[in-house]
């Protein structure tokens, strides 16, 4: 990987981490392998954001799982992208939901899903899933197959 010939501008120079929600700070680069069909699936074991109505912290796993189409998301910059998080005032369901949009947007992958395992408040514990599968592909109808049949941890 060249990182001035995919334009990456976060990975190997100093870490700048934003303060509030910031999806500019996602990169991509080229899939080498985009006559494969193949999984990538990242783990973010800490992740956390603040309830919209009492300001509490609120920690999670999440979890992203996509078949790359011809753009990949670069690891550092989705790190960064889930640090933002952090200050920002969403409920459960909104965090799984803007990052699967949003990483949508970016790199247009085959299929996505995310799904985030949050830990209980107030003695209940929320995993909210979402998916996507390009319109009109075998991949729209692996979304519906795994929506349809999604067991929940």
């Amino acid at each position: 990987m060249n990182r001035e010939q995919d334009n990456l501008q976060s990975l190997g120079r100093k870490t700048e981490y934003k303060m509030d929600y910031a999806p500019e700070v996602l990169e991509t680069f080229e899939n080498r392998h985009k006559d494969n069909d193949y999984w990538v699936q990242f783990n973010c074991p800490e992740f956390t954001s603040l309830c919209p109505i009492t300001g509490q912290p609120d920690f999670a796993e999440i979890k992203i799982l996509y078949i790359p189409g011809e753009r990949m998301v670069e690891s550092k910059s989705l790190k960064l992208y889930l640090f933002s998080f952090r200050n920002h005032g969403d409920f459960h369901e909104d965090c799984v939901n803007t990052i699967m949009k949003d990483l949508v947007k970016l790199m247009q992958p085959k299929y996505i899903e995310v799904v985030g395992l949050f830990t209980p408040r107030g003695g209940i514990s929320i995993y909210p899933y979402a998916n996507y599968g390009q319109p009109g592909t075998k991949y729209a109808a692996l979304a519906e197959q795994r929506m349809m049949n999604r067991q929940m941890v």
